[in-house]
């Protein structure tokens, strides 16, 4: 299944995928609407002359210029494509740039006028006349070549649209945290109250520990993770009676002869070891966010950092990484982590690295905070997302987890704040903050003058 959702993430991300479908359908439309040109009744069409009437010349001479013109349209749009792209990742981050591709706007924008471009094709070498030739006009072919084309133009418009919206800084945040709601929506299911329980490892079932060796298996290519089938690594640490610890997480880059997973064994691993636990990883040249909600908090953090830095200063671009931060962290809150121990008939088989939520915490707003020592109006933001995240979770690691973060934000106020209104405000704050967590059920002596 994650292979799957992984060939599909990456036909969304391809600029081909689309735009090949619709060609293949303007096709088929062309086919079967000369089709029923070749059946119907040219009585019924010589009713309609101003709209089915055209001759030969005239239907060839239309269907060249359509044709023309689409393929003109369609140059001008793959050109406003990559000048936002090339945009996009000089003011942002490149690492935006697959969002951009997997845009259903552009993508099927290509894929029309594209289409356009084939129908008229098909259509214009049906098209029959001539001295000593019996003439054969496909008018009703030719006619919704005509309304495609106008429909083009509609299409065109709106595409300028959506490229000078796209690359406004709030519309490509808003898109990235999109993405990783629904990789979350995917890979973490709703937290419920029933916790799994599992006995110890049983000693009739699997050796101990201190019984067993660690063998290393390496990895077979360099790369991202960007998947981890942990039922095949289930399976085989069953097969060969053996503890399975695996050495890098998804979104982790893992280098080609290096460890992959570790095995405790009482023998040495089998031959096919190496093999069949590369094959439960899917390693790839670049990150993907179908199945790694960090990658996408990640890239928010990206244009945060590149938006605070000296050569930027764009404090409000920060602001609005920490607002969609914050909501994507309120998402994690009420979801269930993966564990980190897999038991298979009360036997521990797999020894996981999983996300967790004081982990995507940490990788959500510890860099940013770093990069707004002097920013008063980040440090606030933080501290309300901080309060906002506390307010609907119950859940004491992750109450202790925002604790910790703002304790570090009044470390730094303490250390960086030199004006009195700066301090008194950023206090004021930082009390706030501590009321709600106070109310989660944190006992706070925090003994900072700040």
């Amino acid at each position: 299944m994650n292979k799957l959702i992984k060939l599909w993430g990456d036909l969304r991300s391809s600029f081909w995928f689309v735009p090949t479908l619709m060609v293949a359908l303007s096709v088929l439309l062309a086919s079967v609407l000369v089709e029923i040109d070749t059946r119907i009744s040219k009585d019924w069409l010589n009713q309609w002359p101003r709209l089915f009437g055209v001759g030969s010349d005239g239907a060839r001479d239309m269907l060249s210029t359509l044709a023309g013109s689409m393929m003109t349209v369609l140059s001008i749009t793959f050109s406003m494509t990559l000048l936002a792209l090339s945009l996009a990742s000089g003011q942002y981050s490149s690492r935006v740039l697959r969002n951009f591709m997997r845009n259903n706007t552009t993508q099927l924008t290509l894929g029309i006028f594209a289409g356009i471009f084939t129908y008229c094709l098909i259509v214009l070498r049906t098209v029959r006349g001539g001295e000593g030739i019996e003439e054969f006009v496909p008018s009703v072919a030719v006619f919704t070549a005509f309304v495609m084309s106008l429909g083009g133009i509609g299409i065109l418009i709106y595409f300028i649209h959506h490229i000078a919206s796209s690359i406004q800084a709030s519309n490509i945040i808003a898109t990235v945290a999109e993405e990783t709601n629904a990789s979350i929506d995917r890979v973490l299911p709703r937290q419920t109250d029933e916790v799994p329980e599992h006995n110890t490892v049983a000693n009739d079932q699997l050796a101990p520990l201190d019984e067993r060796e660690w063998y290393e298996v390496v990895a077979s290519k360099s790369g991202y993770i960007q998947s981890v089938d942990i039922g095949t690594l289930l399976r085989l640490a069953q097969d060969y009676k053996a503890l399975v610890r695996m050495e890098h997480g998804v979104g982790s880059f893992v280098v080609k002869g290096a460890p992959l997973v570790s095995l405790a064994l009482t023998d040495g691993p089998p031959k096919d070891a190496e093999r069949s636990l590369n094959a439960a990883f899917s390693v790839g040249r670049y990150r993907v966010l179908e199945l790694d909600p960090a990658f996408g908090i990640r890239q928010i953090v990206d244009i945060a950092l590149k938006a605070l830095s000296p050569g930027i200063n764009d404090t409000s671009t920060g602001i609005i990484c920490v607002d969609y931060l914050s909501a994507i962290m309120a998402r994690l809150a009420g979801r269930q982590f993966p564990p980190v121990h897999h038991y298979q008939d009360d036997t521990l088989r797999v020894i996981a690295i999983a996300p967790s939520f004081e982990s995507l915490l940490l990788e959500a707003f510890e860099q940013i905070r770093g990069s707004a020592e002097d920013n008063i109006a980040i440090l606030l933001r933080m501290l309300n997302a901080i309060a906002a995240i506390a307010s609907i979770t119950k859940k004491n690691s992750h109450i202790s987890a925002l604790d910790d973060q703002q304790r570090r934000i009044a470390e730094l106020v303490e250390r960086c704040f030199e004006s009195s209104y700066d301090r008194a405000l950023l206090k004021q704050r930082l009390e706030k903050v501590r009321e709600v967590l106070k109310s989660q059920g944190v006992e706070c002596d925090y003994g900072l003058n700040v």
